[in-house]
């Protein structure tokens, strides 16, 4: 087992956050309409079950997957790419709903759940030809559909880079059985107004979190998804909501108990970037990951979004690990 360790630990506080399977038709497209480019690259179509998706390719070679959570885009990798470009074929999709991508039709309560997130983004992988020698880069969601598609996919997987992520310590397991005051509060009219209403997640969570990291101009790109107050924003709502307690909802309880599970033992190269002082993976989950088989653990000062603290600590790491496993 390989664990090295190296500390980058100047701490600040940080703040954390947390459709049914169509067929595919058509190809990537070049876009007609304003996109948001992710650092200097531009962004790409692809239609996937008759709505488009936005990503970001770039370089050549094994695909290096980047997937965010809520309530970013393939925006939050704009510094980190450019780390990784030489060693792979970077794709860095928006989720169903969120950055460049469609919003879902008849919007409403428990639109953009788990399930629907998967399928979108299992055909959008399988229709970038994402099938072998895959290097997975998560965060926040990203993790719980990432690494649930690495389960999914065990002989594509080349190797995994988290940071921020879903995991459930199996030991823990029987212990979560009531959601905590922070996510009951989405289930609530206060809580769903602050997020419809008011972008709660995008302006206390991500651009309040990250305050004196982020630019006018990055700033506008992460609101520019969620302008129009109401089913613009359902989204980052239903996310939260999919936090699963006592074994519901069933789809992310399951998923995430059956990799977490399945990943500390597995033998492809690991890279654990723990955000310190970080803000979902501290006491129990943290002692979990760090136990994991074949890993690379590197500290860097952030909270729960860590990319816009450290991107250039983030990247450098990155770049070794990935050099290291060419």
């Amino acid at each position: 087992m390989t664990n090295a360790h190296f500390s980058r630990r100047n701490v600040i506080a940080g703040v954390g956050a947390a459709t049914l399977a169509g067929t595919l038709s058509g190809c990537a497209t070049t876009p007609q309409r304003s996109l948001t480019k992710v650092g200097p690259y531009a962004k790409k179509l692809a239609t996937v079950n008759g709505y488009e998706m936005a990503y970001v390719e770039a370089g050549r070679g094994d695909p290096i997957v980047f997937l965010h959570g809520n309530p970013t885009s393939s925006y939050l990798w704009r510094n980190i790419i450019p780390y990784a470009e030489p060693y792979g074929r970077c794709i860095a999709p928006d989720l169903i709903g969120m950055g460049d991508s469609d919003k879902l039709k008849n919007s409403g309560p428990g639109r953009y759940s788990y399930d629907e997130h998967r399928a979108f983004l299992d055909a959008l992988l399988d229709q970038l030809d994402v099938k072998e020698n895959v290097t997975l880069v998560v965060h926040d969601w990203g993790s719980g559909l990432g690494l649930d598609w690495a389960n999914r996919h065990r002989e594509a997987i080349k190797g995994v880079v988290y940071m921020e992520s879903l995991l459930f310590p199996p030991e823990s397991q029987e212990q979560v059985t009531e959601r905590s005051p922070f996510f009951q509060i989405f289930f609530e009219e206060k809580g769903i107004k602050g997020v419809l209403e008011d972008n709660m997640f995008v302006e206390q969570m991500l651009i309040g979190g990250v305050e004196g990291h982020l630019t006018e101009a990055d700033k506008a790109a992460y609101r520019k998804p969620y302008l129009n107050p109401g089913e613009d924003r359902r989204p980052t709502l239903t996310w939260p909501q999919m936090v699963p307690f006592g074994g519901k909802p069933e789809a992310p309880w399951n998923a995430i108990a059956a990799y977490s599970a399945w990943l500390p033992q597995t033998d492809f190269p690991k890279l654990f970037i723990q955000a310190v002082p970080g803000a979902i993976m501290r006491g129990p989950i943290l002692d979990f990951a760090l136990s994991f088989n074949n890993q690379t653990h590197v500290e860097v000062e952030g909270g729960h979004f860590v990319q816009e603290v450290s991107p250039k600590e983030i990247g450098e790491a990155l770049e070794a690990w990935l050099k290291a496993q060419a």
